[in-house]
């Protein structure tokens, strides 16, 4: 039985992310969730993407910051104008993601159908290669990053399209129970961007709420497009800002044995390892973020710009 979308808001956070907003938006439309009920929040973008939204969707709801505030901050901005509207789900949707014209549905019936689910996301795979996972997804453990991408790179198939239980949701595609988040909170704006989805789905965990894969539903997402990419310093950096606020939450005595493990001690022999693929500087930038964030240094936002940082 098919659920209602007519009490799903969507947030769609933006920062200069260009014209992949209009694929993004277009196919959220196609799925079910129209202008209306889309809360567009923009972070300061300079390179015209905001305009050029406007110019195309008129009827969005859009909030437009002044400066980059970071990705928590925006996506919660749009999560309590949507709570406040009276949304049922909230689904968060990185503005480098297609969803196929039922993944919402699929979501919200399954949403509907298990009471105890905070968090339900799609199998995501890779643009361009439709038999290929990006995220199915996600598991915490001793892992780089302190998490891990469930069936990353391997072929998409049956094995992948049931519902199950995971650790947490990727955030690039989130549907998010009213109820969850009235009770555990919205994203940690102590992140600034990555790292926020998996602390949310151990909140939920630790809340009694489920997180759960929607095997049915699938979307396509081009990683990381606003920070330039998979390995690139910038990504790279948050990250490393990112491990060590979590570790700091949900660490404990093994998850920073792990993390000084998988993260710190092989960082040498990553760096010699990334030289010839001309990656060394997302190395040394990700060790720049784990030192940072032990020293408990504040972010500047507008050094993230192109130009402005050390390695970016």
């Amino acid at each position: 039985m098919s659920a209602s979308l007519e009490e799903v808001f969507a947030v769609v956070v933006n920062w200069n992310g260009g014209p992949a907003n209009l694929d993004c938006l277009q196919a959220l439309f196609e799925a079910g969730v129209p202008a209306q009920r889309t809360l567009f929040i923009d972070n300061g973008s300079q390179d015209g993407s905001l305009e050029l939204v406007q110019a195309r969707f008129g009827d969005l709801q859009v909030l437009v910051n002044p400066s980059n505030l970071g990705y928590g901050v925006a996506a919660n901005q749009g999560a309590r104008q949507a709570l406040e509207q009276g949304a049922r789900f909230v689904l968060f949707l990185n503005n480098d993601a297609l969803l196929d014209p039922d993944c919402v549905q699929q979501l919200v019936n399954t949403g509907s159908d298990r009471g105890s689910v905070g968090f339900l996301g799609p199998r995501i795979v890779v643009p361009g290669e439709p038999a290929r996972l990006w995220a199915a997804g996600g598991r915490v453990g001793f892992h780089p990053n302190l998490s891990k991408l469930l069936g990353q790179g391997e072929p998409d198939g049956p094995a992948w399209q049931q519902t199950r239980q995971v650790d947490y949701v990727p955030g690039c595609t989130l549907l998010a129970r009213r109820e969850c988040l009235e009770q555990i909170g919205l994203f940690d704006e102590g992140y600034f961007a990555y790292t926020e989805d998996v602390d949310l789905g151990l909140r939920a965990v630790a809340g009694g709420w489920e997180n759960c894969l929607v095997g049915a539903a699938r979307a396509v997402h081009r990683a990381s497009s606003a920070t330039g990419g998979g390995y690139n310093p910038r990504r790279k950096y948050l990250m490393g800002l990112g491990s060590v606020r979590f570790l700091r939450t949900h660490g404990g005595f093994v998850g920073w044995a792990g993390f000084w493990l998988w993260d710190v001690a092989v960082l040498p022999l990553v760096w010699l390892c990334a030289l010839p693929r001309g990656k060394g500087r997302a190395v040394v930038a990700k060790g720049l973020g784990i030192l940072h964030g032990i020293l408990g240094k504040t972010l500047d936002p507008g050094k993230l710009d192109p130009g402005k940082g050390l390695f970016w």
